[in-house]
């Protein structure tokens, strides 16, 4: 994260630019005794910064610029934790260092730095989930193409309301496919919604399988996830006034059968050893 004084500066700038101009302002943090406790190279830094990570382009905004700058901090840290953030940071008492370093600089306590690295971590994790599981179903509709000898049909490119990602159409051994991607090693976590999960029930023809990616989004492992594991872990409606709409699943590394075995019949000879288990997948 940048330095305490820079995030001050930059603070500093958000909330003087919507009145005046840049020129001004670094005129102004340059020469009055007022600003003299951060150097004019800092002001400089923050000024880049918050050109870096978008936040200059959004002046008017209603949310306070210590929050503002804390939250950018954090999604643009590039810090090695910030992905498994849900597991490894779960309360107050566990924030890294650097966190609340940068919190106390900006005048927030542990428990709001806390609630807006959990705000930050669902924005950030939403897009990588976004970006990944889009890669993950070009590479798997590639792979089916060039390994079976069944028509393959990406069906979530026109619509998500199949609760399926892919149709496999073979007039024997036909499959639907949702497909569930990532990049982690040691974690598969999946998220399920409510009409993937009644799909699940009433098709026999469904299957949830998870692609591992590479940092470069290459397919380097596919697996099945049982059906009868989603059954006994996913959430059960209390009442008709409460209903679930979509749930995480964290699942075990023994617990996804590597390749997909319900379209062993319709893989050619020359497939792809990722598909038809040969490759495993690795914990």
């Amino acid at each position: 994260m940048p330095p305490d004084p820079v995030l001050r500066a930059a603070v500093r700038w958000l909330e003087r630019l919507p009145a005046s101009g840049a020129v001004r302002i670094r005129a102004l943090f340059t020469t009055h005794s007022d600003y003299s406790d951060i150097s004019p190279n800092q002001y400089e830094a923050a000024y880049t910064w918050l050109q870096t990570t978008g936040l200059l382009d959004d002046l008017r905004s209603s949310v306070p610029g210590p929050r503002r700058v804390f939250d950018a901090a954090i999604a643009h840290s590039g810090a090695p934790w910030l992905p498994d953030a849900d597991l490894l940071v779960r309360g107050p008492d566990e924030l890294p260092d650097d966190v609340l370093r940068a919190a106390s600089s900006l005048g927030l306590n542990e428990g709001d730095a806390f609630g807006q690295l959990g705000a930050v971590w669902g924005k950030v994790d939403a897009r990588e989930r976004e970006r990944i599981g889009a890669a993950g179903e070009l590479a798997l509709v590639e792979l089916l193409e060039t390994s079976t000898t069944a028509r393959v049909e990406h069906v979530a490119a026109w619509s998500d309301g199949f609760g399926y990602d892919i149709a496999v159409h073979s007039a024997r051994h036909p499959g639907h496919i949702e497909a569930k991607s990532t990049t982690r090693r040691g974690r598969l976590t999946v998220f399920l919604s409510r009409n993937e999960y009644e799909t699940m029930r009433r098709d026999p023809l469904w299957e949830l399988v998870a692609i591992r990616l590479t940092a470069d989004l290459k397919p380097e492992a596919i697996a099945t996830v049982p059906k009868e594991w989603i059954a006994d872990q996913a959430p059960t409606d209390q009442s008709r006034q409460g209903r679930w709409e979509s749930c995480r699943l964290e699942v075990p590394p023994d617990v996804p059968v590597p390749g997909i075995p319900r379209l062993a019949p319709v893989l050619t000879s020359d497939c792809s050893e990722l598909l038809d288990g040969m490759a495993g997948w690795p914990g």
